[in-house]
């Protein structure tokens, strides 16, 4: 209250006693947003030093990432590379039936017919699916 009546007594002549510190005006040079020219260097410079910050830390980063790739043996990906993506599918492409022909005749190199033991692995399978087929005809769910 007591505040309040010497502001009522006094008025504005307050600012006048205290030199005006609100209203000081030292007429220093302003740039063209109204801001002191000290005040916008030392912000670009604050600018400056956190980009450099930042800089050093990526740089952390990738040394850290370099080491892990080198300790389990893992290549960078490649920024330029695209991948061929199928529309709709979670996997790769489908392959061809002369695909898959060329793949069964690539087993042949496998340890079965490095063995010579291909006409007995044929045979096997054809005799498991002829029974398949036998037993599949004695029930319903089969026709």
């Amino acid at each position: 209250m007591a505040g309040f009546l010497m502001k009522q007594m006094v008025g504005n002549q307050l600012s006048e006693v205290t030199g005006g510190l609100g209203m000081k005006d030292d007429g220093g040079e302003k740039t063209e947003a109204g801001e002191d020219p000290e005040v916008v260097a030392a912000r670009l410079e604050q600018e400056e030093r956190r980009k450099e910050k930042h800089r050093k830390m990526e740089q952390e980063r990738e040394k850290m990432r370099q080491g892990i790739r080198e300790k389990y043996a893992i290549k960078k990906k490649e920024e330029g590379v695209a991948m061929d993506f199928t529309e709709g599918r979670i996997g790769g492409p489908r392959k061809t039936p002369e695909e898959i022909a060329a793949e069964m005749n690539a087993e042949d190199d496998s340890i079965i017919g490095q063995l010579g033991l291909t006409e007995q692995v044929e045979k096997a399978k054809t005799m498991a699916t002829g029974a398949f087929e036998t037993v599949k005809g004695f029930f319903p769910f089969g026709k």
